[in-house]
């Protein structure tokens, strides 16, 4: 019992509680003693109360201790290793400035909350495989489809941040990330942001989707308060966190990495950043407006004056606004999603393939490419929303133009596979998946980009059928073909190759059966983000069809969950190098060691010379050797 207490988690999980409360006491204690009727006000007193219970849970944590005892003059010496006294387990329960354990913290959280919006997905699909209200009345539909698109984003964004707080320090030869306590902060406090999301459900719930449009958003149950508040909190750890990889990649290189020599995940992961650093803050901007607009009468989206805003002289407010807002975020986060995974394909494909990657310096710069245009196309949510009709020409070409770096990718992956050595571990079939399934995703976008078509298009089942097989391909098969092939790295254990397989075989037809049966029903007229439908459409089949190739899908994943848990007690011991990869990660022992590269390396070499004969990466330098520029003390960082 002692030992429950003294995790991070449980004392983060106190402290929100308890930060709540007092924050909602203090707000009802100054209405009454200021006077205010009513005295129980429950948006104000509800979004006080969120904000201190979340710094209630990052106090709690411990993930500010360090920096608290800094401003007190204390020292903070720097721990490596599991806890003092304590289980080894205990540390990926709390507050730990390894770029490892974050990075873990990071995936196990993802899986479960990606597993939680799949559950979610499953009961309104349920209730979409017949025609007619089954158990879920239209505002609990709405809450539960919401709810499902918002949190799976957010595993999404975790995913993402696994990936590059576990791989981006060991490929470039780092001691760990530039600011490790700021790392730690950035992971920790999704958590009280995610349970923000989840606490809307009992609370009202909300019904607008996840893009929480006002006006909608301005008159939705306090489930919707929590949302908003939920998602700020969020996209601030996305901000920090990409602050974070930027600063490594360009101070805490190996010597002779330049970058041009850099893997091409690191090129995915610095364009990423860089959107995710300067477009984040456009969300949680209008997120924080719409609060705004609920707790304190701002009336920023709302066209509809009261008469004392009249007498002001106050100009209405325009939910068009919050559009521009919301999408100069929200589709450059699209690239935020499926960047790493894309980074993850171009990184495995030589590996077995046994080729150099086609086109190097293209892919790196595609990445590149992507990030830039990625700014310049999110009028094409708006086409049937009342934008400004002199906007819509050039949002229609920038959005036809993002193509052409996206297509550079494709070129480079089939050149790459042609003629190569193939082999196809259970890695290699989710790559191969990830191409198939993202080529659906490209070919049905551009309908979505040119306005005639839109017009048609837009708020029908083939918008979602598009976007989830942009997702699938673009991030999920990519983040699982990742999770096998750096699970011997992370564990030292190998997974079962027959069930990773078997999860392969499930998931793949599967999602091919679910996308084209999604975009099937939408061009017979099915809505997207309605409880019900005409039987008359002709779209019954399609429904079910979908709704089984979901259950599918989720039964698929419990497959990986089980195979990955049996695998880290009782898998095999892994071979020093599985794949036979180059990368430096590959060179080190398996589990990495707590000190990653007690020797530090050289970069001799590109980094995907495969099928050369001796081909070497990196070269370990003599211990002292006056060639290595040492990486920033951890000890010494932010």
């Amino acid at each position: 019992m002692q030992t429950f207490f003294s995790l991070g988690l449980v004392r983060g999980l106190i402290g929100q509680i308890v930060g709540t409360a007092l924050g909602i006491a203090l707000v009802t204690l100054l209405r009454a003693v200021m006077g205010k009727e009513p005295v129980w006000s429950p948006e104000p007193a509800v979004s006080f109360g969120a904000l201190v219970g979340v710094a209630g849970f990052m106090i709690g944590v411990g993930a500010v201790t360090d920096w608290v005892k800094w401003m007190k003059g204390e020292e903070t010496p720097f721990h490596h290793g599991p806890p003092e006294g304590k289980p080894a387990w205990t540390r990926y329960f709390g507050t730990d400035y390894s770029h490892k354990v974050i990075g873990i913290q990071y995936g196990v959280t993802s899986i479960v909350v990606i597993i939680i919006a799949g559950i979610l997905a499953l009961i309104f699909r349920t209730e979409l495989a017949q025609p007619g209200i089954q158990f879920l009345d239209p505002h609990g539909f709405n809450t539960v489809m919401s709810t499902h698109g918002i949190a799976m984003i957010a595993g999404i964004l975790l995913g993402v941040a696994a990936m590059m707080n576990y791989l981006v320090p060991l490929m470039i030869g780092a001691s760990d990330m530039a600011f490790p306590r700021l790392n730690a902060f950035a992971f920790w406090i999704n958590v009280p942001g995610l349970l923000l999301v989840i606490a809307s459900l009992f609370t009202g719930g909300w019904d607008t989707g996840w893009t929480a449009y006002p006006p909608l958003s301005t008159r939705a149950p306090l489930g919707m308060l929590l949302v908003l508040l939920g998602v700020y909190v969020i996209g601030l750890s996305s901000i920090l966190g990409a602050l974070n990889i930027l600063v490594t990649v360009f101070t805490m290189r190996a010597p002779g990495m330049t970058l041009f020599r850099m893997p091409i995940f690191v090129w995915a992961s610095v364009a990423t950043s860089i959107i995710a650093l300067t477009a984040t803050q456009l969300i949680g901007l209008s997120f924080i407006m719409v609060v705004a607009e609920r707790v304190f009468k701002m009336y920023f989206f709302t066209p509809i004056l009261s008469e004392g805003a009249k007498e002001l002289g106050s100009p209405p407010g325009n939910a068009i606004l919050f559009q521009h807002l919301f999408w100069f975020y929200s589709h450059p986060a699209v690239y935020v999603f499926v960047l790493p995974g894309l980074g993850i394909i171009s990184e495995l494909l030589p590996v077995f393939a046994r080729k150099p990657l086609f086109g190097y310096k293209w892919v790196a710069m595609s990445s590149l490419g992507i990030a830039l245009v990625g700014f310049l196309v999110w009028g094409h949510h708006m086409f049937t929303a009342g934008m400004e009709e002199h906007l819509r020409v050039p949002m229609m070409y920038s959005t036809l133009l993002v193509a052409v770096p996206t297509g550079v990718k494709f070129f480079s992956w089939v050149a790459t596979l042609w003629e190569g050595k193939l082999t196809f571990p259970t890695p290699m079939l989710f790559i191969l998946g990830a191409i198939s399934v993202f080529l659906i995703g490209g070919l049905s976008g551009p309908p979505n980009g040119t306005v005639s078509t839109d017009l048609f298009l837009h708020d029908t089942y083939w918008i979602v059928g598009h976007f989830h097989a942009t997702m699938f391909g673009g991030f999920v098969f990519p983040f699982f073909a990742a999770i096998y092939y750096w699970f011997p790295k992370v564990t030292g254990r190998m997974y079962n190759e027959k069930l990773g397989k078997l999860h392969f075989w499930l998931m793949t037809p599967g999602f091919w059966l679910q996308s084209l049966a999604q975009m099937q029903v939408g061009l017979k007229g099915m809505r997207r983000r309605i409880a019900d439908y005409d039987p008359g459409l002709g779209i019954t089949t399609g429904q079910i069809l979908i709704t089984i190739a979901g259950f599918i899908i989720a039964f698929s994943i419990l497959i990986m969950v089980y195979n990955l848990i049996v695998s880290l007690r009782r898998g095999e011991v892994a071979a020093p190098n599985p794949w036979n990869s180059l990368s430096p990660e590959w060179q080190i022992p398996s589990p990495v060691p707590e000190v990653s590269y007690a020797q530090p390396f050289v970069v001799v070499d590109e980094p995907y010379a495969y099928g050369r004969p001796g081909a070497t990466y990196i070269r370990f330098a003599p211990a002292g050797a006056s060639d290595h520029k040492p990486t920033k003390s951890p000890s010494q960082e932010v």
